[in-house]
């Protein structure tokens, strides 16, 4: 295995970015689909504490499953073989 260039350096922190930042944008999107009816309606603490644990748990691994998606298509193409 050689030594990487700088092109391909800037490749794998540009994806490792964008993998971050789309799943920080995902996990909004699951956090903000789940727990957003509990600040328009008026619901008791226990279904707001239940709706909160429940929407930080998806997002979470919202977040994580997209990351790693990224991360393994990136890797997986043929460019990135190494070869």
């Amino acid at each position: 295995m050689g030594r990487r260039t700088q092109a391909d350096r800037d490749a794998i922190t540009t994806e490792i970015g964008y993998a971050f930042l789309s799943g920080c944008f995902a996990a909004a999107l699951v956090f903000g689909a789940v727990y957003g009816p509990a600040l328009v309606f008026d619901v008791t603490p226990t279904v707001d504490a239940a709706l909160k644990l429940a929407a930080g748990v998806l997002a979470g691994a919202v977040f994580l499953l997209r990351i790693t998606h990224v991360l393994w298509r990136f890797a997986r193409r043929p460019e990135n073989d190494g070869a």
